[in-house]
């Protein structure tokens, strides 16, 4: 009897002692477009369209101290994956989490009216929920990361009357090059040694949206990138110059070599240590790279995604909230 007494406070002091953090969760998506877009040349190369909209988790009873941002799939990153990463760190710090996806499905930004329906549904997040407009962060990997970039740089260009105080960027896993990117896939499909649905699918929307090759149209594989290795100018790295950059990678030499029969060309790290070069370079010491190493990451697979997945959140956490005071 006395251990079960023992047993049942010791039960009760540790749910008192666990910290409970109190959340909203508020959510809009359209009705989906029953319509798809082409992804390639095959006669079934195609894929439906998905929700716009967003969630936003909002603190409870707290004063927002920032809003951290992932624009995210509403489907094809399996809804709010990333962002829900975050609920708990950013709640416990008085931080809203924001994730906003367009229609088009794995969307790269291509369209300026991609950006242009991102910008408008964060406005009216903004203005309906009363967020303060400070300490505001990108986050994210893979497309949600990228998109992130392609983002901040239209706004930036755009005479746009909201913007924005953006104070930090978290760039997880992603490509920055994509004259880089094309031709990893053009070798990936010489060689066939992986599944070749997505080296086929980003090629096929590289060349259609871009209008060509790196060799036909340099110039706008520059453009697109937010750092590109073989843009002597890389003008588009100053774009990011002023802003706190926190970059995630895992190389995972040995499981690609292994696994894919990639080389170190074929590696997303290659283009996050070559911004944060240029962004050093240009003045900015406000920069951090972390590299995850094989014990970081049990999963099996090795992708953007498990990256992400991989990383302490409780510490990125830490680093967002020791921006704000700076």
């Amino acid at each position: 009897m006395k251990t079960s007494s023992k047993l049942f406070f010791l039960l009760l002091f540790t749910l008192l002692s666990i910290k409970s953090f109190s959340q909203k969760i508020v959510e809009y998506y359209d009705p989906v477009k029953n319509d798809s877009i082409r992804v390639g040349t095959g006669e079934n190369d195609f894929l439906p369209f998905i929700q716009k909209g967003y969630t936003l988790m909002l603190p409870e009873n707290k004063e927002i101290k920032g809003v951290l941002i992932l624009l995210e799939d509403s489907r094809y990153d399996k809804k709010n994956r990333s962002s829900k990463q975050m609920y708990n760190q950013a709640s416990e710090k008085d931080f809203a989490v924001l994730s906003v996806s367009t229609e088009i499905p794995l969307d790269f930004y291509f369209y300026k009216s991609s950006m242009i329906s991102t910008h408008k549904l964060i406005r009216e997040v903004f203005n309906k929920h009363n967020l303060p407009n400070e300490n505001i962060f990108f986050l994210g990997a893979s497309l949600v990361g990228h998109r992130s970039m392609r983002y901040i740089k239209f706004m930036k260009e755009g005479d746009f009357e909201f913007q924005l105080n953006i104070k930090g960027i978290v760039i997880c896993n992603f490509t920055l090059d994509f004259t880089r990117k094309w031709y990893q896939h053009k070798r990936d499909i010489r060689i066939n040694q992986i599944d070749l649905w997505e080296p086929k699918f980003i090629n096929y929307l590289l060349e259609t949206y871009l209008k060509g090759t790196p060799k036909t149209n340099p110039e706008s594989y520059h453009n697109f990138s937010s750092y590109s290795y073989f843009d002597e100018k890389n003008r588009n790295v100053q774009i990011y110059k002023t802003y706190a950059v926190r970059a995630y990678i895992e190389p995972a030499i040995k499981y690609k070599l292994t696994k894919q029969l990639r080389t170190l060309y074929e590696n997303n790290s290659t283009d996050i240590v070559g911004f944060l070069a240029e962004l050093e370079l240009l003045g900015n010491k406000n920069t951090e790279l972390i590299v995850l190493q094989p014990e970081d990451n049990t999963s099996p697979k090795k992708n953007t995604q498990s990256t992400w997945d991989a990383i302490n959140k409780y510490e990125l956490m830490d680093w967002v909230l020791k921006q704000t005071e700076k």
